[in-house]
């Protein structure tokens, strides 16, 4: 899933990985139905740990005097509690004398004690499923042999907990823990448990809807798409044909990728997919088209946003839409499909113009590439020349490329290398590198105003390489604003003061040679 967060530049590398307890994510005891038949001890560990007073805690539990069986429970639980959140703060302090020397029995405490909780709770105990999550994020933090059946036994338990309870609230937070802990399947299921025991309250569709709006507004998109998941479900069999697709068409357009707000493009092209197997012909109006070719093209779904923009200017010819479709659909054909003369065709489409728009500017330097590197370099000066004549004050940043070409031309050099480097991957060796699919390029924003700042990362996945890290290097090229990243820059900010749509390209390059290479495109509205 892509949510709207802003990216800055990172390198994802697998490596040999050392278990740290900091890695795991310390427990919230915030049980919305009360402390589990423990609300004497949640306050007083409420004052203890103010004070950061996690011994002190602990001394009061065992000075406690059992009266009943749900009181030795929340004892064990508590003590747990707070050696897992003593750990947490001793590394978060790096207080190495007491974490190294105490650290040992305190993780042996967290692990005795919850799983005492466990033994003697019952499946109807908000306890035992707290402290299943407890002993799952305790393993998970060392990176442990326990991890994996920690994580089956806490959606055994919470499950169990789900059918003997009418507490929905404490599912949905052990599924909020999973989602922030990158568990995304798991958590989905326990929203879907949790949605289910909304639904035993027999409420409306408008209320389920209603819920589903509100955890997208709340950023929860993996709640709100298993709500509206339901929802679509439900009113599939009480509305008809059109009003449901409707419905569906107004579900996408929360989560198809905008400019600012949520969204998620994965779950956008899930619900277009929905309104496609409903077999109902030309319900998608030119917008729609247009939304879902992007939104596609966005997610590196290259192939299939072609066809979404061929549909949109076959269907709408008139469209407000229809040089930027045409202009990547050329972009598609020569970058991902290596098909020079299907690229040419259509950059010839915009060129033939009389009219003059950004993408037709950027047309002429597509052909004048595509001519300069199969060596017509007559004709490659011919689009540069009607390039720089054509495109006025509007256009300078992608003038400023097309005299840096007539330069190489006239001075009888070859083109700039980094380019040259990926458009020789491009078309000489099209079938190695972009299945590779080691890299990955992001942009913070692909819809951008003039002059507005955005960073361009490189996502890289290499494979184990031992304790040594692989050095790469990070060959640019394309429209870069005003940025010029050096090799060593896995990533960099520019702005842009002409509109259209702009390229970056990069090619990745390690020790033992050239490893990968691919593109991505942003609009400047």
């Amino acid at each position: 899933m892509w949510v709207n967060l802003k990216f800055r530049v990172f390198m994802f590398s697998i490596f040999f990985l050392i278990p740290v307890f900091s890695q795991s994510v310390a427990v919230q005891d915030n049980n919305p139905v009360g402390s589990c038949g423990c609300a004497s001890f949640e306050n007083e560990k409420i004052k203890y740990f103010k004070e950061n007073q996690y011994s002190e805690f602990i001394d009061f539990l065992d000075n406690y005097k059992i009266v009943n069986k749900s009181n030795k429970s929340c004892i064990n639980y508590y003590k747990a509690l707070a050696r897992f959140t003593q750990l947490s703060y001793l590394e978060e302090k790096q207080s190495w004398d007491d974490y190294f020397a105490n650290g040992n029995n305190y993780r042996d405490q967290i692990v005795d004690n919850a799983k005492k909780v466990v033994t003697e709770a019952d499946v109807s105990d908000c306890l035992r499923p707290k402290s299943r999550l407890l002993l799952w994020q305790f393993h998970r933090g060392q990176q442990d042999a326990f991890y994996a059946q920690a994580l089956i036994d806490l959606i055994i338990d919470v499950k169990a907990y789900a059918g003997a309870t009418k507490d929905a609230l404490l599912v949905k937070n052990i599924a909020d823990s999973l989602l922030s802990s990158g568990e995304k399947v798991k958590a989905r299921e326990l929203y879907k448990l949790y949605v289910d025991k909304l639904l035993e309250e027999k409420i409306t569709d408008f209320e389920l809807k209603t819920i589903a709006a509100g955890f997208y507004k709340e950023g929860n998109l993996e709640l709100a798409q298993t709500v509206y998941d339901i929802y679509i479900e439900k009113v599939v069999k009480d509305l008809s044909l059109d009003k449901f697709i409707q419905e569906l068409f107004e579900i996408a357009s929360l989560f198809v990728y905008k400019p600012t707000g949520l969204y998620d493009m994965a779950y956008a092209e899930k619900i277009y997919e929905k309104i496609d197997e409903l077999g109902q012909k030309n319900v998608f109006n030119q917008e729609q088209i247009y939304l879902r070719a992007f939104n596609l093209e966005k997610m590196k779904e290259y192939k299939k946003a072609r066809e979404f923009y061929l549909q949109l200017i076959q269907l709408y010819a008139e469209t407000k839409h229809f040089d930027e479709a045409v202009y990547k659909i050329a972009m598609i054909d020569a970058y991902v499909l290596t098909d020079i003369k299907e690229a040419r065709s259509y950059f010839e489409k915009l060129t033939a113009k009389l009219s003059i728009t950004p993408q037709v500017i950027s047309s002429f330097y597509q052909l004048g590439l595509l001519s300069q590197w199969e060596g017509d370099l007559v004709k490659a000066k011919d689009y540069y020349s009607a390039l720089v004549k054509n495109s006025g004050d509007s256009q300078k940043e992608i003038a400023k490329l097309a005299k840096a070409r007539l330069q190489e031309i006239e001075e009888n050099k070859p083109l700039e290398y980094n380019l040259k480097t990926f458009l020789d991957l491009s078309f000489k060796d099209a079938s190695n590198a972009l299945e590779m699919g080691r890299s990955e390029l992001i942009s913070d924003d692909y819809i951008l105003e003039k002059d507005q700042k955005t960073a361009v990362s490189s996502l890289v996945n290499m494979p184990a390489s031992g304790c040594n890290q692989v050095e790469l290097q990070y060959l640019w090229s394309g429209n870069l604003g005003q940025a010029t990243p050096s090799v060593s820059n896995p990533g960099f900010e520019c702005a842009y003061s002409d509109l259209g749509t702009k390229e970056t390209n990069l090619v990745l390059v390690s020790t033992t040679g050239i490893i990968d290479h691919t593109f991505i495109m942003v609009d400047v509205y």
